[in-house]
């Protein structure tokens, strides 16, 4: 396709011939028989793309992004590649914050956590880096600059998965021809990590309890530790009306699954640990009062919880632990479970699925493992109950 002529002087060029069949010379200078062999690689690239009408490989496109003006413009009057004068740049940080301010079917929450991942590759990649000529290999190294960086292995995972969908974007409006996050060493999907569960026992949580400085505060707490709700989200659309007194259930309004069909919210049972909290809440409701946590409390400094929240573990005498409100729904999905519901029903009225469950809920209690040295089963072959167990008949018989 393409000829690496040697000159005398050592001097290398590259000829071709267009789809014009016109003959076309580049000269490269002085430079090794290893840098031209690899030089004419890249151009014999670029003549395929361009007889093919196909996009250029991307480690192509960053060889040509890295050249000096006066060997591109010699590539360019080739015809090979546009001059760069004319060549419209995207530019990574440009692309995403359109793609985040175009985005107005997501919450705020979220924008913000995707604003986050921005300021992560503008630190690596930025300002004005081309996004076509970032590579899986530019991917993997800045998922090891966010590890440098001491961030949690989840939230490295979890920035690499919004990176990913950034560029699935950049793909879909056809801007790249592959995402350099979809790469088998760029894991991007959250794990559970044990070090940061924790059960709160009964104990606990009485003590807790009597640190809360209102009955606000106790509601709050009885609400995510016996009711499992996720904290601050579903406290605060928490309504009256929502409250069923005669059937004993709640109605809850989930933000972070009202996207799923059939999931924006779900219904649990009035547990017995709330009552008394909600009844007194009823009883200290101002007339017209719409929400159940009171606008005059908590409420009006929900983004503020986990500050006051760690004052109370800490005035009932005890450390906060890893994931203050998660937590808590943990540890009851855990009791739950461990009481002998179905999962699958206990999942339904925490707002989860049995993986996610799995992965990051369940806590393996000491209570679970004491249970367990109270199963009767066969030493011999471990099947129940002995007396079918046909190893017990073997070694009788023996």
């Amino acid at each position: 396709m393409a000829s690496l002529i040697r000159q005398p002087n050592g001097r290398k060029r590259i000829q071709f011939r267009d789809t014009k069949e016109r003959r076309q010379s580049i000269s490269f200078g002085k430079m090794s028989d290893k840098k031209a062999d690899a030089v004419l690689a890249r151009i014999e690239d670029l003549i395929a793309a361009k007889v093919a009408g196909y996009p250029m490989e991307q480690s192509t496109a960053k060889w040509l992004a890295g050249l000096d003006d006066i060997i591109y413009e010699r590539i360019a009057k080739t015809g090979l590649v546009a001059t760069r004068e004319s060549q419209v740049k995207i530019q990574l940080v440009d692309f995403i914050s359109q793609y985040i301010e175009k985005r107005s079917d997501v919450k705020p929450s979220t924008r913000t956590t995707w604003g986050r991942t921005a300021k992560h590759l503008q630190a690596y990649f930025g300002k004005h880096r081309d996004l076509s000529t970032i590579t899986p290999g530019d991917a993997k190294d800045f998922r090891m600059f966010l590890i440098r960086k001491e961030l949690a292995e989840n939230t490295v995972r979890r920035t690499c998965g919004i990176a990913k969908q950034f560029f699935q974007d950049a793909i879909d409006r056809e801007l790249i021809d592959r995402n350099p996050f979809k790469h088998r060493d760029i894991p991007t999907t959250t794990r559970g990590n044990a070090a940061r569960q924790f059960f709160v026992s009964g104990e606990m949580s009485e003590r807790i309890l009597e640190a809360c400085p209102n009955n606000q505060w106790r509601l709050i707490f009885a609400l995510s530790r016996y009711g499992g709700l996720r904290c601050p989200s579903e406290h605060v659309l928490l309504r009256w009306e929502d409250v069923n007194w005669e059937r004993e259930r709640l109605t809850i309004t989930s933000p972070k699954t009202e996207h799923h069909e059939g999931q924006e919210s779900r219904v649990i049972p009035l547990f017995s640990e709330i009552r008394p909290y909600l009844d007194k809440a009823f009883e200290e409701a101002e007339d017209g009062e719409i929400y159940v946590i009171s606008q005059r409390g908590p409420r009006s400094a929900a983004t503020n919880l986990r500050t006051q929240f760690t004052r109370i573990i800490k005035r009932a005498g005890y450390k906060p632990w890893p994931k203050l409100f998660h937590n808590l729904r943990a540890t009851r999905q855990t009791e739950l479970i461990q009481s002998g519901i179905d999962p699958q029903a206990v999942c339904s009225v925490i707002g989860n699925s049995i993986r996610v469950m799995s992965e990051h809920y369940y806590t393996l209690t000491d209570d679970t493992l004491n249970k367990m040295l109270d199963v009767e089963t066969c030493a011999i072959c471990v099947q129940k109950p002995p007396e079918v167990c046909r190893g017990v008949q073997k070694a009788v018989n023996n």
